[in-house]
């Protein structure tokens, strides 16, 4: 069923509810005026059948709202048709006009007051949901341009907005649908958002993200705050500073929220698991669907974002892992080419695919926050690749200032017309409702005047034995690195360490998953020899993966068929949770630019039963604009985004 269809129907039986309410409480208030007002005392009996109790305390407390009673509460609190209630003066009293004007007054007001009583902060419902016209968040869906027009037209302060989202998330994530996408809040963050309102007040602005919320996926450094990855043996691990990245926010005046929940170690830790799951931080709920999940490893960030927790959210990816929860909690996610943001102080698994990216609600938003972050690292050789924007002789060493790369000049509503774009076919097929909205996708680029070719295959090769030896050697080499960079008195100092710790903690996880690739890792090397072997057999699939990923692959295609870009399902729609089973994937798209360590971006397509669908958008090394163009132009002609309804 179409969405605003959808709504339009919530709307109009919410509508019938309100009046229903107004008209039943209205009686019932008439009732308990009279009784009040007349002459003899009231029978406590008929008094219990006419106030309201709750029904369920728990509900009530948890969701901030007064239950309905149930049915056979209800059906006996207005006397049958011929029944008499005492207290109830003469006829000749009762023709009194004041006697009957006053309790109708009373009724009137007690009724309308009742029946229009808000369900909550938020205005959600434990069982309905609530949309837009419902939630009163001030910001709700604001974009970063319209937060800066506010602030330059003192419409309100930092301080202002970011005490909102703070209470926000108390509201949504801890408390009412408690979606656990924040793990952790930032203690500093009003302080932080007062120094940058003293800076406005002198006139003075650091640029497009002065005052703007970010919350960080947990497995980004922060100096202030744990960096955890989701896994006990990190809690309360602060780093000795803060990631690149995270330097450049500060500078940049973001306000650094906090760290949101995501799937532990970036999922990269076990035979099977569940996406969103970790041992430290639980499970993270789609706020479409409380049921269903939120994908990953990224998940938190997508469902911060999605539920309007943060103005900005920063995820990381090797492979799925920005654009599949995207997917699943209706968001733009763009994971740059490699190397375009800087790695270091991020937990790594792999050097050669990792990389952090923007995790928004619009195109625009992602622009902005791609193009602040896009600076070279003298510490990340990956950002001084040839092809990097801001790489010719502006390293950002002296103070990371670099080059700021301004990607929103490549937004143009037209960005779809005269493109010859590859439809990458693979996918197709395990979902005939999604192929459906696929096929509409469609027709609305060529009616924008898109070519559209089909691609069956991209790679002529299967690397996919290839690629997991390249991210078990990366895994073990990275993290070792990472957890050296903790200093001597580090919550874990080598894989090997951990893999140990895991083995004599295993009954704390309930057997919920079984850390087999942490121990694979550990197991990988044990002296010199078997380094330098398992280092042989690594480079030996790193040449292979990029050669037949890019050369033979992605490269290949795009110049055989003189395309601008490939695009493709993103993924299916989010399937229920389940902890014994674990994932039940269906479809993506993701696995050929992630081993070629090139930029893919996903943007909404529609959704089916309630629940949102992506497209991704895919091509060669830093083409990050013609991306952009090409995904902006879709989203303004589709805006397929809606808030999600917290639908339990």
């Amino acid at each position: 069923m179409n969405v605003r269809f959808r709504e339009y129907i919530s709307i109009s039986f919410g509508n019938l509810f309100l009046f229903g309410n107004l008209f039943l409480f209205s009686v019932l208030s008439y009732i308990l005026a009279l009784i009040v007002l007349g002459l003899d005392s009231p029978q406590p009996r008929v008094l219990n059948q006419i106030i309201p109790t709750p029904t369920n305390p728990a509900r009530m407390k948890r969701y901030s709202i007064n239950p309905k009673p149930d049915a056979s509460t209800r059906k006996n609190r207005i006397p049958m048709k011929g029944t008499k209630l005492k207290g109830i003066k003469s006829s000749d009293d009762r023709s009194n006009v004041a006697f009957w004007a006053w309790p109708l007054l009373i009724a009137l007001f007690l009724g309308f007051g009742s029946a229009c009583e808000p369900t909550g902060g938020d205005g959600y419902s434990a069982k309905d949901g609530y949309s837009l016209e419902q939630d009163s968040f001030p910001y709700l869906e604001m974009t970063v341009d319209e937060l800066q027009k506010g602030y330059r037209e003192g419409r309100f302060t930092v301080a202002e907005v970011v005490q909102a989202y703070l209470d926000r998330i108390d509201a949504i994530d801890r408390e009412g649908p408690a979606l656990n996408s924040v793990r952790a809040v930032n203690a500093q963050a009003m302080a932080v958002a007062e120094e940058l309102d003293r800076e406005l007040a002198a006139g003075e602005s650091r640029g497009v993200l002065h005052g703007v919320p970010v919350l960080l996926k947990d497995n980004i450094n922060t100096a202030d705050m744990p960096t955890t990855a989701g896994s006990v043996f990190l809690e309360g691990s602060v780093p000795p500073a803060d990631a690149f990245l995270v330097e450049r926010l500060r500078e940049a005046g973001a306000v650094i929220l906090g760290k949101t929940n995501l799937s532990e170690w970036a999922n990269f830790h076990s035979s099977f698991s569940s996406s969103g799951w970790s041992s430290l931080g639980g499970q993270v709920k789609n706020p479409y669907d409380l049921s269903r999940n939120p994908c990953g490893s990224s998940s938190g960030s997508g469902a911060a974002a999605s539920a309007n927790l943060a103005m900005l959210t920063i995820g990381t990816e090797t492979n799925g892992s920005i654009v599949c929860p995207s997917n699943a909690n209706g968001i733009v996610g763009l994971k740059p080419t490699v190397g375009l943001w800087s790695r270091s102080g991020i937990i790594p698994i792999s050097y050669t695919t990792d990389s952090a990216g923007p995790m928004t609600r619009t195109v625009r938003d992602a622009a902005i926050l791609l193009g602040a972050l896009a600076v070279v690292d003298p510490a990340d050789g990956m950002t001084m690749a040839e092809g990097h924007p801001a790489a010719a002789g502006n390293s950002g060493a002296a103070g990371h200032s670099g080059v700021v790369v301004d990607y929103t000049q490549f937004l143009q509503e037209d960005g779809l017309a005269g493109k010859r774009l590859g439809f990458y076919t693979a996918p197709r097929g395990n979902h005939f409702r999604v192929d459906e909205r696929m096929e509409q996708a469609i027709a609305v680029m060529e009616a924008a005047g898109a070519e559209i070719i089909e691609i069956p295959r991209i790679s002529t090769e299967n690397v996919g034995g290839d690629a997991f030896t390249v991210l078990m050697y990366e895994f073990r080499e990275g993290l070792d690195a990472y957890f050296s960079s903790l200093g001597d008195g580090g919550a874990v100092s080598s894989v090997e360490d951990l893999s140990e710790r895991i083995r004599q903690s295993a009954s704390r996880y309930g057997g919920l998953v079984d850390y087999d690739l942490i121990h694979q890792a550990a197991e990988l090397w044990s002296d010199e020899q078997s380094r330098l072997e398992a280092e042989a057999a690594y480079e030996k699939a790193l040449e292979r993966m990029l050669r037949v990923s890019r050369d033979e692959g992605i490269d290949r295609i795009v110049e055989e068929h003189n395309l601008d870009a490939l695009f493709s399902y993103t993924g299916s729609p989010a399937w229920k949770t389940d902890l014994t089973l674990g994932d039940n994937f269906q479809l993506a798209s993701s696995s050929p630019s992630a081993r070629a360590a090139y930029p893919i971006v996903t943007v909404p397509m529609g959704e089916l039963d309630g629940l949102p669908l992506g497209i991704s958008f895919f091509g060669r090394a830093w083409s990050e604009p013609v991306l952009l163009e090409i995904a902006y132009d879709f989203e303004q002609k589709t805006k397929h985004r809606f808030a999600p309804s917290f639908f339990e």
